[in-house]
Order: structure tokens, then sequence, then C-alpha cells
């Protein structure tokens, strides 16, 4: 249960982090009012995740998780690059964070 609550985490995570943008330096009320929102479950989320996983490991995964999704939101949002490289960058991080899952005991 602990790796589900981390997902879930994750997600609030990428929901803050492009909030950010829409929140135009936190000078729009609702967009800063969502961003501050999805912080806090974030890190309520992660703090409950950290209850059964080790530090190092949901950490990682959730900032891994994090950055994916923003990534990928900015290109679908923002027409960020989707170039090749950065791609496999993305996938490097995929590949990492399934390896932490695998690493990590029951």
């Amino acid at each position: 249960m602990a790796w589900v609550i981390l997902f879930f985490a994750g997600l609030a995570e990428v929901g803050w982090a492009v909030g950010l943008k829409y929140t135009e330096g936190f000078s729009r009320l609702w967009p800063t009012l969502g961003t501050v929102a999805s912080m806090i479950v974030s890190l309520w989320l992660l703090g409950l995740a950290l209850k059964d996983l080790p530090l190092g490991t949901a950490y990682a995964v959730w900032t891994g998780i994090g950055t994916i999704g923003t990534a990928i939101l900015g290109i679908v949002l923002f027409g960020e690059s989707a170039a090749v490289l950065r791609l496999v960058c993305i996938g490097l991080i995929v590949a990492g964070i399934v390896g932490l899952k695998l690493a990590t005991p029951a």
C-alpha cells in the first residue's frame, strides 16, 4: 500500500509543479490556492509512505514521478521539446524508479 500512496504523492507533486506555471508568480489566486493544496497533499502522502518505505528510495521515487510527469506535461501543455535524447533521458528516470522498486525489500 505504501507504493500506491507514494505514486499518488508523486502525482500530486506533478500537480504543484505544473500549477506553479499557472500561478504567474503567485499573482493568480485560484491557481495559487490549487498549487499550495497540491503541495500539502503531496508532502502528506509522502510522509505516509515513509512509514513503510526507506527514506532514500521513497524520496527518489517521489521526485522521479514528479520529474517524469512534469516533463511530459511540459511537452503536452507548453510545447516543450520532445527531442529523442530528452525522451531517452525520461526513460532512464523510469528505469531508475523501476530498479528502486525491485531493489527495495518488501
